[in-house]
């Protein structure tokens, strides 16, 4: 079955592009053209309006009162239906640190039943931790800390079907090199995260493999002069990608453009690092094991320290372009293409390119999300 999608503007992979139409045939995307194709097609009509990939969602949670640590298939489920509302096509669910058990079965929950989800795809499991170190512990349970573990890792790919796509380190923690080239030779991506590393020891990691730094200058040590630190690192190394949670509380938005245009918007990813009261209305919730009182649009701990957000990644797209700091092709770029890539998933998801799954989003010119598709088939409407 082929149909079209008319519309305004279309973000491609490289180009933004249109008026035109885009083809739609058997859940897939085909070519784009100025003209129309085929005079008797179907014609979805979007006059007026943007044709953006769906988003991509590498960091994230839990939302509508539901955790990824609740390792419960049917509160997963809600958050992947829930996902389609903020522009999200495809996501990984994000754990936290706690004990080797839960987090047994949690990656086996996900491993065994990521398929049956009917909202946003999940694309593999991301562990946040528990490699991690106590001064930028964040709202990770440090009585969980240890150092990295090659066969613990083992274990979970074996419980999860091999479905982990991401892990997140301390670099200064012991044997991480062994454990950043085990990871990266099983297809894992390793992130540092959670950590007072020096510039060289993050340096390190990156040589033995890593690629990620996770919410940038959130959790980790900060740029100095004398000592670049994690930040240093986020920002000076070849070949990596980073983070950054734009939602007004966890970075200004000078340091937001700072990082963007010092890293590139290519290689800045927009996350949301999203707990369980995104879309929810303000009041307690919690994370993990931490109670979280959520007000005035930002989630803290009792000790007043950020705990996730409760961001929706349209809005970060919206944000960063209102902030004056990337067009909406960059923002789109960072919220679908670049996750994607950073976890090395954009060969499915992402993008818009002929043979990837029709997963797109449309937006009104003010980056407001009118509906999401997935496989061509419109699953929400504003």
């Amino acid at each position: 079955m082929t149909k079209f999608i008319f519309a305004e503007k279309f973000f491609l992979e490289e180009e933004v592009t249109g008026p035109g139409y885009l083809e739609i045939n058997d859940g897939k995307f085909g070519a784009f053209s100025e003209v129309l194709p085929n005079e008797t097609a179907e014609v979805i009509d979007y006059s007026g309006q943007w044709i953006a990939p769906g988003l991509v969602d590498t960091h994230i949670h839990g939302f509508k009162n539901h955790d990824i640590m609740d390792n419960d298939f049917e509160g997963l489920k809600v958050i992947s239906e829930g996902l389609l509302s903020c522009g999200v096509t495809s996501f990984l669910p994000t754990t936290l640190t706690s004990s080797t058990e839960l987090l047994n079965n949690v990656v086996e929950m996900i491993g065994a039943n990521y398929s049956k989800v009917e909202g946003a795809k999940i694309k593999g499991i991301f562990l946040e931790g528990p490699f991690f170190t106590e001064k930028y512990k964040g709202a990770q349970n440090t009585k969980y800390f240890g150092d990295p573990s090659i066969d613990t890792l083992k274990k979970w790919q074996e419980l999860s079907n091999k479905f982990i796509k991401k892990i997140a380190i301390a670099p200064e923690r012991k044997g991480v090199a062994e454990f950043v080239e085990y990871a990266v030779n099983d297809d894992i991506a390793v992130a540092l995260a959670h950590s007072d590393a020096t510039y060289d020891e993050a340096k390190q990691a990156v040589e033995k493999g890593a690629t990620i730094f996770i919410h940038t200058f959130n959790g980790m040590s900060p740029l100095h002069h004398r000592e670049p630190g994690m930040v240093g690192a986020a920002m000076n190394l070849k070949d990596v990608f980073a983070e950054i949670i734009c939602d007004g509380h966890h970075a200004h938005p000078a340091a937001a453009n700072i990082l963007m245009n010092v890293r590139g918007r290519k290689e800045t990813v927009l996350v949301t690092d999203c707990m369980m009261a995104g879309g929810m209305a303000e009041g307690h919730y919690q994370l993990g094991e931490f109670p979280v009182e959520v007000k005035d649009g930002a989630a803290r701990l009792e000790s007043g320290n950020l705990a996730g957000s409760i961001l929706q990644l349209k809005d970060a797209v919206k944000n960063v372009v209102e902030w004056g700091i990337a067009t909406p092709a960059e923002a789109i770029y960072m919220a679908s293409t670049a996750p994607a890539k950073s976890v090395q998933r954009d060969d499915e998801c992402g993008k818009i390119a002929a043979g990837i799954a029709a997963d797109f989003i449309v937006l009104n010119p003010a980056l407001d999300l009118l509906a999401t598709y997935l496989d061509g088939v419109c699953r929400y409407q504003a």
